[in-house]
């Protein structure tokens, strides 16, 4: 059957700040915009010209957004709106769903049901705030379901510091692979500068920046150590730290199951702490932690965990501290503690802290980051901590700043000639 094309106007016209990026060649995309730049509106757009103009039987494209009512709330009125004229059909609400002329859908789905979306095939996809989603969403479902079509990806969002979406970003600004466009609110001209300084004055500069100049580096709204940490840089706490091969280190954990393990690698003298290092990692066992903890090469003293370290599965009868002590990690259990008595005593910590910034830069950025969950109903923050990638960096320096009690002498280590075992290296 011959299908007979005819020209169709659409009602979308193109931002010039949005050309650039309608007219890419480049397979990857990554957009950084200032709120309503209109990044949704012109993605959405995009995906719909290639999906009608795809040749290929059956092609599928996506739009994700963290949650997939924010699917719905931010891009299903778009979807229909302006892909109208070019539906084989009407659009199917429970699916969220669009069929084209041309045998093309588009679809909107949610990064929090990961489930969802193993198994299919794209040819395109948008990932609206990918800051705000796990990594993993990418490289373990999306990734893979580009590859037997070659299809292409763009990644969208404004910053809220330097997680994944600021990795990505640095990524692409670097790669010929990529195409990358930074919008800012004093660039564009999107915006009248009238109402963005009154967006200033009432949101403050911090999210103000983040927010309407795409800064990575603002302080992120909420944050619970925001001002311990500012302090910490302006007084020059924050740089390069020496480490003293001859002073004892203490480690700091917090063990995931089935997300990230954190370690921080302390040193203390008198009342100063010197984060020297940090570590994380996902997906390996104990045994991995403990190889690089023998690879740093430091002289151990204390290895401190949260309580749950001690509980025993019912299937072995073991806990993880048997696990721990049997690679030569003794650990000290601290006692369960309320979560906000812990932050404060971090809070009381940081004051007295040293980062070093090349070492301990993803541990910093989770303390920078750490932060309220916010009650969208209530329009209120709530007291407990929202639990995303920073809570790893923030859980595990809390262990250390409840559990640790400075009761050692100082110690200076002694030549040690001969074979040495695994507490020799290990402290404990």
């Amino acid at each position: 059957m011959e299908v007979r094309r005819q020209r169709v106007e659409l009602e979308y016209a193109p931002r010039k700040q949005f050309l650039p990026f309608h007219n890419r060649k480049e397979r990857w995309a990554c957009l950084v915009a200032h709120r309503r730049a209109g990044k949704t509106v012109a993605t959405v757009n995009d995906t719909i010209k290639a999906a009608v103009r795809d040749s290929k039987p059956d092609a599928r494209y996506a739009y994700i957004a963290p949650l997939y009512n924010q699917a719905k709330d931010i891009a299903w009125a778009y979807l229909k709106h302006y892909a109208y004229p070019l539906l084989a059909d009407s659009p199917n609400e429970s699916e969220l769903r669009v069929d084209l002329v041309n045998g093309a859908r588009i679809r909107l789905y949610g990064a929090d049901n990961p489930d969802r979306l193993r198994g299919i095939y794209l040819d395109g996809v948008i990932l609206d705030e990918f800051g705000d989603m796990k990594p993993a969403i990418w490289t373990d479902v999306i990734r893979p379901a580009l590859s037997d079509r070659k299809g292409w990806a763009t990644f969208i969002g404004t910053p809220k510091g330097k997680n994944d979406f600021w990795n990505l970003w640095t990524e692409a600004c670097k790669s010929e692979d990529w195409f990358s466009l930074m919008l800012k609110a004093s660039e564009t001209g999107l915006i009248d500068q009238s109402e963005l300084d009154e967006a200033r004055k009432q949101m403050g500069p911090d999210q103000y920046e983040q927010e309407y100049e795409c800064s990575f580096e603002a302080a992120i709204k909420g944050a619970f150590y925001a001002d311990e940490l500012r302090r910490a840089a302006e007084e020059g706490r924050i740089g390069k730290v020496p480490i003293d091969r001859g002073l004892q280190v203490d480690t700091a954990w917090d063990l995931g199951v089935s997300d990230s393990t954190a370690v921080w690698f302390v040193q203390t003298i008198g009342k100063e702490r010197r984060l020297i290092d940090y570590y994380e990692s996902s997906g390996v066992g104990l045994d991995h932690y403990a190889a690089v903890l023998k690879e740093k090469g430091y002289l151990y003293r204390d290895h401190y965990f949260p309580h749950d370290v001690a509980i025993r599965e019912l299937s072995t009868g073991k806990s993880r501290v048997d696990t721990l002590e049997h690679l030569g990690i003794k650990a000290r259990v601290g006692e369960q503690s309320n979560v906000m008595d812990g932050i404060n005593a971090v809070r009381r910590m940081l004051d007295q802290c040293w980062f070093d910034a090349e070492r301990c830069e993803r541990g910093i950025e989770a303390l920078k980051q750490y932060r309220r969950e916010y009650d969208d109903k209530l329009k209120d923050w709530k007291l407990r901590p929202l639990h995303d990638w920073t809570s790893h960096g923030a859980d595990a320096l809390r262990t250390f700043a409840t559990g640790f009690k400075d009761a050692h002498p100082p110690v200076t280590p002694k030549l040690r000639i001969g074979r040495a075992g695994r507490e020799a290296w290990m402290g404990g």
